[in-house]
């Protein structure tokens, strides 16, 4: 469990989890229908046989924004979604491809074929596949990505001549257990690095005793790469860059406070800003918090506590964001000594718009953090969404390009009494259907 099950991230613990089961005998959800309690259209994009979002983070667009791949037990799903709306979805299934990232210049996904060694492309119209390269025997790990200038596929994978040095918890925080700690605990040497995809040449460009996960590049930057210290959340200060063209690791947020967290960090489409889940203190005051790469500069939206969301996404001209809300077992849904919140999670979909709190930017002094809040929209009721780690799912939500759609996971119309069954990929309409 040490050695082997640190190098599946928890997302795709929880992708595998939900798409590799054995489908049950379950009849497919509806294809299109209006929200009862938000307004809101909402279409299915998943064939019958289920299909997921990729997970939030990851690049799943093509460059024009004309198509969408999603992940299944029969492998990757494309669909076109230039006529979303007006004609119904046909997704196109891939097998026996399971998509790191769509290409962000071609009209190609990649994909790493384990049994050859090699980065694969597939192309997204016409399924045809080519080797890029192989991949030298140090290449290895469960978290790959592709830099935004295609030349680089960026690696976590294990240190093999790492020493395991365990790790005690911090004092006065008995009640923290499960995997994570354990995990955190155990010491997990580990390292990043590069593959020139036209070479070959294998670099290291960071070794830790950290569970180093969450890895991300830049969608605009070739060099920028995104990581964070995986375990308790309040045991870590979690989020971090490197570059792949030198220099050390760079802390993007330092907890101030007993009990803070942060995480789920991801970049903005221009690339400009880091944005992540923050509460100060865990279950307490929640924010939408950001820092600009270049400048250090800090903006937190603060939002009430029902809004809360595991993960957060932003449109990529920057003026929305969304929230895939959370469940019954969610941070949310429970104060800082345990104790359980009624409604204290909200089970939805949200639209977030950001307001600065004085309408407008300005200059103090000092350089202080820009505050401000979120206006929330219900998109989707989640209510008989299973959100939990047993049997259920995240929903990794995705903008389209257009901000005119929202794509998402769910089970909430296949679920078992037993809470699983199989997980389907929709879309929510952002504007609100004409009644």
């Amino acid at each position: 469990m040490k050695s082997s099950a640190c190098l599946l991230p928890l997302f795709l613990l929880s992708a595998l989890s939900a798409l590799g089961a054995e489908a049950p005998a379950l009849p497919p959800p509806p294809r299109d229908w209006i929200d009862e309690k938000t307004g809101h259209r909402v279409i299915r994009l998943s064939p019958d046989e289920g299909g997921g979002s990729l997970y939030f983070h990851q690049h799943a667009l093509t460059p024009e924004g004309d198509k969408v791949i999603l992940r299944g037990r029969q492998g990757m799903i494309v669909v076109d979604i230039t006529k979303l709306g007006a004609e119904p979805p046909k997704p196109v299934v891939v097998p026996n491809v399971s998509p790191i990232t769509t290409a962000w210049r071609t009209r190609e996904a990649y994909y790493v074929d384990r049994a050859a060694g090699a980065l694969m492309a597939v192309h997204l119209d016409t399924q045809a596949r080519r080797t890029l390269i192989k991949l030298p025997s140090q290449a290895r790990g469960a978290q790959f990505a592709v830099n935004c200038d295609e030349t680089l596929l960026v690696g976590i994978g294990p240190d093999p001549d790492g020493k395991v040095v365990p790790r005690t918890p911090p004092p006065g925080d008995p009640g923290t257990g499960g995997s994570l700690a354990s995990q955190w605990a155990a010491g997990t040497p580990k390292m990043i690095y590069t593959v020139n995809i036209q070479t070959g040449e294998f670099k290291v460009l960071h070794l830790e005793n950290d569970w180093t996960n969450h890895l991300q590049v830049s969608p605009t930057d070739p060099q920028q790469i995104l990581f964070c210290h995986e375990g308790p959340w309040h045991w870590v200060d979690r989020t971090w860059t490197i570059r792949a063209d030198g220099g050390p690791a760079r802390l993007l947020h330092e907890r101030t406070m007993h009990m803070e967290i942060e995480g789920h960090e991801f970049f903005s489409k221009d690339g400009k800003m880091v944005w992540y889940d923050l509460q100060t203190p865990k279950s307490g005051v929640f924010w939408l918090a950001g820092v600009e790469l270049a400048t250090g500069k800090r903006t937190w939206y603060l939002h009430d506590r029902a809004e809360w969301s595991v993960h957060y996404t932003v449109s990529y001209d920057g003026t929305l964001f969304a929230g895939d809300g959370g469940g019954p077992g969610s941070v949310a849904s429970s104060r800082m000594d345990g104790t359980r919140v009624p409604g204290g999670n909200g089970m939805w979909m949200y639209l977030f718009r950001p307001v600065l709190a004085r309408g407008k930017s300005f200059a103090d002094k000092r350089e202080l953090i820009e505050t401000g809040y979120l206006q929330a929209e219900r998109l989707v009721d989640m209510s008989n969404h299973n959100y939990s780690k047993d049997g259920g799912v995240e929903p990794n939500l995705h903008f389209t390009k257009d901000a005119k759609w929202l794509i998402f996971s769910g089970n909430f119309h296949s679920r078992l009494p037993n809470g699983r069954g199989i997980t389907h990929a929709y879309a929510v309409e952002i504007a609100k259907a004409a009644r």
